[in-house]
């Protein structure tokens, strides 16, 4: 199943004159295509709730302090709105990393437990809201059947929802469905650290009271503290350095900025501040970590 489905994927970009390696969206909302031809350095972005397939090749992600790896026909499933550095540990012009990336849609996921007789109970893990799991056959249908639909441009709004109510039935039938349920339950810690996340993501690059961010998520201070730790593998204030460094590096990268514009762009009030906390998570210095990922061509 993975080479069949690597190839599906494989003829679907040689047949729109895709190159040899980028991130390529599609026509289905929500759907996107990554091929690599080459090992990549880190690369950061704040994953949303989403599924990330590696169909060949490999991949690492680390949030915080704790590193995801993930081969061919495995998946990343991330449930809660977290910066990370994501990495192609296996690729090659030859064998290139093949992947893809499909938000969930938590409102259908709703819908689908709302329906099952037996919905799932969260599970008792106290553990980050990501977890690593081989790709079942039912799923993998789900994704051969997506590629073979994009070929057809009225697929996407007719048939979306139906797959995506599939997939989401998987999950919520499979081994962990005990952890994919607490995306939607209504008052799950996670939901309310989600609201938290919502509000410290719009305004990171302002002074953040944590007070403030624990009322909003109707817990209290230690509580709150305990379960943000608990589900993105971070406190809160490093969660919104996280943020404000990965701003920074795609300013400096995408928009050409200098180092102090982007430090006081995101929050910073001292360039050496920022420096220093840029190298703890990147390990390499500004200028020279922006020279390096312009130099990589995807």
């Amino acid at each position: 199943m993975s080479s069949s489905l690597a190839r599906a994927v494989t003829r679907y970009l040689d047949a729109r004159g895709c190159g040899t390696s980028g991130l390529f969206t599609t026509s289905f909302d929500g759907l996107n295509i990554i091929r690599l031809s080459e090992k990549t350095p880190p690369n950061g972005m704040v994953y949303k709730p989403s599924l990330c397939i590696t169909l060949q090749g490999a991949k690492a992600v680390e949030f915080g302090d704790t590193i995801f790896e993930y081969g061919a026909m495995a998946f990343l499933l991330v449930s809660i709105e977290i910066p990370a550095l994501g990495r192609v540990t296996e690729a090659s012009p030859e064998c290139p990393y093949i992947g893809i990336t499909l938000d969930l849609d938590a409102g259908i996921l709703r819908e689908v437990m709302a329906e099952l007789a037996q919905p799932p109970l969260p599970s008792n893990d106290q553990g980050i809201g990501v977890f690593v799991a081989d790709l079942s056959e039912d799923l993998a249908d789900c994704i051969r059947r997506l590629i073979r639909l994009l070929d057809n441009p009225a697929a996407p709004q007719i048939l979306w929802p139906a797959i995506m109510r599939e997939i989401c039935f998987w999950l919520l039938t499979g081994p962990h469905a005990g952890e994919v349920c607490k995306l939607v339950l209504p008052d799950s810690h996670m939901r309310r650290v989600a609201e938290a996340i919502h509000l410290l993501r719009a305004n990171f690059a302002k002074p953040v009271r944590i007070e403030h961010l624990a009322a909003v998520a109707r817990m209290s201070l230690s509580s709150f503290h305990q379960h943000f730790k608990m589900l993105t593998s971070m406190t809160p204030l490093q969660y919104q350095k996280q943020l404000r460094l990965l701003e920074a590096r795609r300013l400096m990268v995408s928009e050409d900025v200098n180092v102090s514009h982007a430090a006081f762009e995101v929050g910073y009030e001292s360039p050496s501040q920022f420096s220093r906390d840029y190298v703890r998570r990147f390990g390499i210095a500004p200028k020279r970590d922006v020279m390096e990922l312009r130099s990589f061509v995807i």
